[in-house]
C-alpha cells in the first residue's frame, strides 16, 4: 500500500499528466462524468442533498451552527453536473474549479439560464488550486481526491479549511476501497480506504463533523461515502 503511494509520489508529474490526458479524451456529457453510469446521477445528488439539508437552513440540528447559503465551491466539477442539480439550487452563488478547459467550457451552456449566478470558472489542478480565503460556505470534493497524491490531498485540504466561511464546511464524497490503496491505471487515480481517508483528514487539522455512506449505487461499483468536515 504504501508503496504504491510511493511510486505514485515519486513519479507525480506522470500521475497528474496521465490523468489530464484521459480527462481531455472523455466526452462533456453526463454519461463521461460518471464513466458510463450517468443513470446513477439522480440518486447521487438526492443522497447529497439529504446530507447537505441536515446542515443548511431550517432542517439544521441544535447545537450546530447553521452552515450559511451564500456561496458554494465545485472542486473536479466537470460540465457542472454537480453545481446545477445539487449547488445552484441551494446556494446564491457558485464556482467551478476543474482541470479540463472543455468541460468548463460546456459547463457554460449546460447550466442554462442558472448558470449566470456562477461567478468563476477556475481551469485549474486542485494541487495547485487556492480558494479565496473566507469565501465559501460549502466546498464540494466529489470523486477527484484520487487524482491527488497524499500530500496534495493534505495541503489542499488545508487551504480549503482557510477557504471557509463561519460554520462553512468542506464535503468529501467519493469511493472507498475495502482494504488500502487500489490503483487506477486507465484515469491515473487511487482508491483508498476509509481509515485512510481520515488519516489524511487528521492530518489536514480537520475534523469529520458527520459521515454517511451513499446507499443504492450499484453493487458491481465501489462503496461511496460522504464527509463533512470542518
Amino acid at each position: 500500500m504504501g508503496t504504491r503511494m510511493g511510486d505514485i509520489a515519486e513519479n507525480e508529474t506522470s500521475f497528474y499528466s496521465n490523468a489530464e490526458d484521459y480527462w481531455r479524451d472523455v466526452p462533456p456529457t453526463v454519461d463521461g462524468m460518471l464513466g458510463g453510469y450517468g443513470s446513477i446521477s439522480s440518486i447521487d445528488i438526492n443522497g447529497s442533498k439529504a446530507f447537505l439539508n441536515k446542515f443548511l437552513g431550517v432542517r439544521c440540528p441544535r447545537g450546530r451552527g447553521k452552515t450559511g447559503c451564500s456561496c458554494a465551491l465545485d472542486c473536479g466539477a466537470g460540465i457542472g453536473r454537480i453545481t446545477k442539480r445539487l449547488l445552484l439550487p441551494l446556494f446564491n452563488t457558485v464556482d467551478l474549479v476543474d482541470v479540463t478547459q472543455e468541460f468548463l467550457d460546456k459547463a457554460k451552456h449546460y447550466l442554462g439560464k442558472e448558470g449566470r449566478r456562477v461567478e468563476n470558472y477556475f481551469c485549474c489542478g486542485l494541487q495547485d488550486f487556492e480558494p479565496v480565503s473566507g469565501r465559501y460556505d460549502i466546498i464540494w470534493i466529489q470523486w477527484v481526491i484520487g487524482h491527488l497524491t497524499d500530500s496534495h490531498l493534505v495541503e489542499f485540504l488545508r487551504r480549503c479549511q482557510k477557504g471557509l466561511k463561519p460554520n462553512g464546511l468542506i464535503i468529501i464524497k467519493d469511493n472507498v476501497s475495502y482494504e488500502g490503496v487500489v490503483p487506477d491505471e486507465v484515469d491515473s487515480s487511487v482508491c483508498r480506504d476509509l481509515e485512510i481517508v481520515r488519516s489524511l483528514v487528521g492530518r489536514a487539522g480537520l475534523q469529520i463533523v458527520h459521515e454517511e455512506q451513499q446507499m443504492n449505487f450499484p453493487q458491481e461499483i465501489y462503496q461511496v461515502h460522504t464527509l463533512a468536515l470542518r
